[in-house]
């Protein structure tokens, strides 16, 4: 979208998650992890904005390895803002993440919801936004934080299709996608006696071609000496078990369910409410149902995992 808009691209990554096929050929490739951002981004390469994206993203796994998460999350995000400073680069636009609220006091949760994070990924997100707020007054930065709730789908124009491809996955839809393809003997729902209204946890989805879209607005709106956060989502929540059944729906398939106990630092419910970035930036979800996610990530799966058209 950035190369549709006229932008020229670099993408720093050292593919130690990512993809190489998932990158446009008209974007430049710079294999390197984030911490050594300052090796390209130098006063002389004239970079106008940074889109920072990079991080370690399972909640499970920062309870048990926190370590890796403040280190890749925080220390290295921080390198990043130092680089940018140095550089001179002017406008800053962070994946933050809806884990920062913890078991919101309010629903749907405003930018203004206290923070209170039940799990390190969550935490080490946080800090960095504090750290940004103190950066963009200091220093004069256009910095705005993005805070997703559930990314899901897939990006599908023409001969472009990119979904997601972790290893190992930790997602629930691509996760379902697996089991309804017979590639997972069945999905692990963790937990099942919640507060909610099947047992199940509660989560807000967007579209992944709507949070792409925002990063845009994002930068034509960066403001110098403000950091602007934004919550993205649709303002819908949806059960675990009711994305399994749309699953279901959609791929024509079973998806066997085995029940495990709740993990460690899930909340119960999280619902956005992107009114904020509505009047601000003017963005609203195109494709804000779960039938458009789930169909969107099945036309993915089907063409480049299964091999079939």
């Amino acid at each position: 979208m950035l190369l549709d808009n006229g932008h020229d691209v670099t993408v720093l990554d050292d593919l130690r998650t990512g993809h190489l096929a998932a990158l446009a050929p008209e974007a430049t490739h710079v294999d390197l992890p984030v911490h050594e951002a300052a090796r390209v981004l130098t006063p002389e390469a004239g970079f106008d904005g940074v889109l920072h994206l990079a991080a370690l993203i399972a909640a499970g796994e920062s309870m048990v390895r926190p370590e890796l998460y403040w280190h890749a999350n925080t220390v290295s995000s921080i390198a990043l803002i130092d680089a940018v400073r140095a550089a001179r680069v002017p406008r800053l636009i962070f994946s933050s993440t809806a884990a920062v609220y913890g078991n919101p006091t309010e629903l749907p949760i405003p930018e203004t919801a206290v923070k209170a994070p039940t799990n390190t990924y969550g935490a080490t997100k946080l800090a960095v936004d504090l750290a940004l707020t103190s950066e963009a007054i200091a220093h004069d930065l256009a910095a705005v934080s993005l805070r997703y709730f559930n990314v899901a789908g897939a990006y599908l124009r023409g001969d472009v299709a990119l979904g997601e491809r972790h290893d190992p996955e930790t997602h629930l839809i691509p996760i379902a996608l697996d089991v309804a393809a017979d590639r997972r003997e069945k999905l692990q729902l963790f937990g099942d006696d919640y507060p909610t209204v099947d047992g199940t946890c509660v989560r807000d989805y967007i579209h992944v071609a709507d949070l792409a879209r925002a990063h845009l607005l994002a930068l034509s709106a960066a403001v110098p000496g403000r950091h602007r956060i934004y919550n993205l989502g649709n303002g819908n929540g949806f059960t675990v078990k009711q994305v399994v059944d749309v699953v279901r729906e959609v791929t024509g398939h079973p998806v066997p369910v085995e029940v495990s106990p709740r993990r460690e630092g899930d909340p119960v419910e999280l619902v956005a409410s992107s009114a904020l970035a509505r009047e601000e930036l003017g963005w609203t979800p195109e494709k804000p149902t779960l039938h458009d996610m789930v169909g969107d990530a099945w036309a993915f799966y089907r063409a480049h995992v299964l091999g079939q058209r």
